[in-house]
């Protein structure tokens, strides 16, 4: 398998604070324990109050923060999975658009519905950022000239108790993947909170180990 180098995550999660923050906007959907979604949101980021704005941080830096190599992993998709109408060429779509479509992520809730297998009510977090990645000098200093901009997803599923108050991610993704400082649309970073419940199913048949 191939390994994700943590200092690429914890790049990220630097300009994953409120004062320096990547995210533009935010989306998600609410679920009961079939699957059927209760509610959805949509909005700014930037718009948030800031202790909302810190406690959705919380929930896209814990996909980052995890062990790297053994909570979160790199995995390529399938052939099948970048075929017309798949599940690459959803996310695709939902990077290009910044999700501000809201039909295409009505069918990713509607995916995650079909296939995610929960015993209790969970939320569905998109987050969408870009990160103006700095050049690097020979002693890896950062440059003020950027080499290039990461635009990405990161998604969180996250089991939720009383008002809709979510509990800490138990699967999530960022795609593209980040490696060598750049972004990979053919590989996606894959967070799964407990190796013994992974949650396979979500991405059953549609990646590979390399």
């Amino acid at each position: 398998m191939k390994k994700i180098n943590r200092e690429d995550m914890l790049e990220l999660t630097r300009r994953m604070t409120v004062k320096r923050n990547c995210f533009s906007r935010i989306a998600g959907a609410y679920m009961d324990e079939e699957g059927y979604i209760d509610g959805t949101f949509n909005t700014n980021f930037l718009k948030l109050s800031p202790s909302d704005q810190a406690a959705n941080l919380q929930i896209a830096k814990a996909i980052l923060f995890s062990n790297t190599n053994v909570n979160i992993k790199e995995y390529g998709f399938t052939e099948e999975a970048k075929g017309s109408g798949d599940l690459w060429q959803l996310f695709m779509g939902l990077k290009s658009c910044e999700l501000k479509n809201d039909a295409l992520l009505d069918t990713f809730y509607d995916y995650v519905s079909e296939q995610y297998k929960s015993e209790k009510p969970y939320a569905v977090y998109l987050f969408f950022g870009a990160y103006d990645v700095p050049l690097k000098a020979n002693d890896k200093e950062a440059l003020w000239e950027s080499e290039e901009i990461y635009s990405f997803l990161i998604g969180a599923i996250c089991p939720v108790h009383g008002e809709y108050e979510a509990e800490a991610p138990e699967s999530g993704f960022l795609f593209p993947a980040f490696k060598n400082r750049s972004g990979d649309e053919y590989h996606i970073n894959i967070y799964r909170a407990d190796e013994d419940l992974p949650h396979t199913e979500l991405f059953s048949g549609k990646i590979r180990v390399e």
